[in-house]
């Protein structure tokens, strides 16, 4: 039996369902390109210039031999579909997630129903065509968190981490730092591209994302982000992301 690395077909896709808490696979690559499709659960990407967080219904996008790890927590039901490299031109370069949609979803699915040694004809062929047209297509997500390199900012993100509540000025990080708040400002968007605050606010919303589609309330959501009271919170998701928190995870649960 082939692995997905040396498999002859453009598209070799596999199905995983479990219920865990957390799920980690360490720094891994692979030769070919991997489709990540979560019908339930969340997952989260970690390369070296981000962090991607897959909400219910959306997929990541991993090219081939990039280095990656990702965890996973929930009522796991998901999807990986690992693409040749030469598949298609179109296909992203770098490390993305997209949104889903229904011909995609069922492409996907249809496609781990086929044994991976078979004849590259047919019926199985037609539908990798399809699907990989579909990626090359699809709307990307917005669900990631550019991760600078200096390792001042590093600590930053690591004490955001370790408390997410924290919502601390950027005077007082900048001091943590041990950098002025201009220099503080103008690293951050040198190796992000974002000021601090929305860097800031990325983060919260993809903690926010991953705790939300893990069962947590929008009330314990903004508690557990600083919040004081959960209509700030909700204001800043929906200006982040157009819906509230309710109708964005209300939407994705609909789709299963």
């Amino acid at each position: 039996m082939p692995t997905v690395d040396s498999a002859r077909r453009d598209v070799v896709t596999v199905g995983v369902g479990m219920v865990t808490d957390e799920l980690e696979l360490e720094h891994h690559s692979h030769r070919k390109a991997e489709l990540l499709l979560g019908l339930s659960g969340v997952f989260r990407c970690e390369v070296e210039g981000g962090i991607w967080i897959v909400p219910p219904q959306s997929a990541l996008w991993v090219p081939g031999g990039m280095v990656h790890r990702i965890a996973a927590s929930g009522n796991i039901d998901s999807y990986a579909a690992f693409v040749q490299p030469a598949a298609d031109a179109n296909l992203p370069t770098t490390c993305c997630t997209i949104a889903v949609s229904p011909l995609l979803r069922e492409l996907i699915v249809r496609s781990a129903q086929f044994p991976a040694d078979h004849e590259v004809d047919g019926i199985e062929s037609g539908v990798a065509a399809l699907l990989l047209h579909e990626v090359s297509t699809a709307p990307l997500g917005n669900l990631h968190l550019p991760m600078p390199t200096d390792p001042r900012l590093r600590s930053i993100f690591q004490d955001m981490m370790t408390d997410p509540s924290d919502r601390g000025t950027l005077e007082s990080w900048a001091k943590r730092a041990g950098l002025s708040v201009r220099s503080l400002e103008r690293v951050i968007a040198a190796e992000t591209g974002m000021s601090f605050g929305r860097w800031r606010q990325q983060l919260s919303i993809i903690l926010a994302v991953q705790w939300l589609a893990s069962g947590a309330s929008v009330k314990q959501v903004a508690g557990d982000l600083g919040y004081e009271n959960v209509s700030s919170f909700v204001t800043m998701f929906r200006k982040a992301l157009g819906v509230s928190p309710a109708r964005y995870m209300a939407e994705r649960s609909s789709r299963h």
